[in-house]
């Protein structure tokens, strides 16, 4: 019987033992690991404040439906949001823009429609967001190595003949949107808008012009569909609101040289 208590005791004490290194383990103190497929809200960099002009700031915007903002209202369309976070930083400041651009328009369309428009080169900032529609359309890629820089050159002769007031944005990834998965083509279409932002980005870092990417803005639409418009495809007032957090700053430092 006395030989039989240690036993006992050993067993008891294994058992218990066991129990605490399976069934509780909240003695470890695991630290809380952020989601890093969150990226969208990602502290904005802050927008240097405008400094005082003379003169109204033209704006012009140059592109597709991205830049009309098809399926948002009229002034949620990110030009009209750029324009307003910049007077926001200095309301001593007006503001005129000029926007040329319709859905469906591929960069042959948008050449046609600055032709067709008398602009003056006297524009203090000039935006230019074209290619999505090549993409769609199965245009050939060389129709975009052509006219792009053509239209890039065209942004320059607006911006007063200065390179440095022109901003090109990033072509949005529809593929990540209700319309893009239903066309079956997702890993397509991904890869095909990569090769134009690819070759955008290479020219203007070529030619010494900013290039502000939003795409990876876009890819966010499935896990958060309050990035979409109602329509399924295009981008939201939020989402255009997130295109700003990002142009707005370099948009910003432009008018201040």
């Amino acid at each position: 019987m006395k030989k039989s208590i240690p036993i006992l005791v050993t067993v008891l004490l294994a058992f218990l033992l066991a129990n605490c290194s399976t069934e509780n383990p909240v003695f470890e103190n695991k630290p809380i690991m952020p989601n890093s497929q969150n990226t969208t809200n990602a502290a904005a960099e802050t927008i240097p404040m405008v400094k005082t002009l003379n003169h109204t700031i033209n704006y012009l915007a140059l592109g597709d439906s991205y830049t009309v903002g098809q399926s948002v209202c009229s002034d949620c369309k990110f030009p009209e949001q750029l324009q307003k976070s910049l007077k926001n930083t200095n309301t001593a400041n007006s503001y005129s823009l000029k926007v040329i651009a319709q859905t469906g328009w591929t960069t042959t369309n948008l050449i046609s429609g600055i032709n067709n428009q008398n602009l003056s080169p006297n524009y203090d900032l000039v935006s230019l967001l074209i290619g999505v529609n090549n993409q769609y359309q199965n245009k050939a890629f060389s129709l975009y190595e052509k006219e792009f820089p053509e239209l890039l050159n065209k942004s320059i002769a607006f911006a007063k003949g200065d390179k440095n007031k022109v901003i090109v944005v990033s072509i949005p990834d529809y593929a990540y949107t209700p319309y893009g998965q239903g066309s079956g083509n997702q890993s397509k279409i991904s890869t095909e808008i990569d090769n134009y932002n690819a070759y955008a980005k290479k020219y203007c870092e070529e030619n010494a012009v900013a290039f502000i990417n939003i795409t990876d803005i876009t890819r966010k639409g499935l896990m958060n569909p309050e990035l979409l418009a109602q329509d399924g495809l295009h981008p939201s007032e939020k989402a255009y609101a997130l295109f700003v957090e990002r142009i707005a700053p370099v948009a910003a430092r432009i008018l201040n040289k």
